[in-house]
């Protein structure tokens, strides 16, 4: 996770995220990114830190909305993650409290969902 000013596109973000998650987790190769990340973070990952990201984009003939491969796990964590409200706030001007708030709605969810598993 990573959180940006707004005036930081996601271009140029996408290195800084990629660089953290080699840190981090060190085994992960295969990656994905929507069309919005293509240019340097893609040549970084391949060359740089050897992993291997593949782009998801929509068809040049799409009209309207298109289900994307692998989109929808992606997009229903983000919804239950709203529902918490607490990402949806302006918390302060401070990027630390943006990601805490963050961690601390994905801890929420990531509890429940381990709580209903074990039933």
């Amino acid at each position: 996770m990573l959180v940006t000013a707004a005036f930081v596109t996601d271009r140029e973000a996408g290195g800084t995220l990629l660089e953290r998650m080699r840190e981090r987790h060190w085994r992960i190769s295969p990656a994905r990114a929507d069309g919005g990340r293509t240019g340097r973070p893609v040549g970084l990952a391949r060359d740089v830190l050897r992993i291997m990201l593949s782009v998801v984009e929509r068809g040049d003939d799409a009209t309207g909305f298109t289900v994307l491969p692998k989109r929808r796990p992606v997009e229903r964590t983000f919804a239950s993650l709203m529902r918490s409200r607490r990402p949806a706030r302006d918390h302060g001007t401070c990027a630390d409290t943006s990601e805490a708030m963050i961690r601390w709605s994905v801890s929420m969810v990531m509890s429940r969902r381990h709580a209903r598993r074990a039933r």
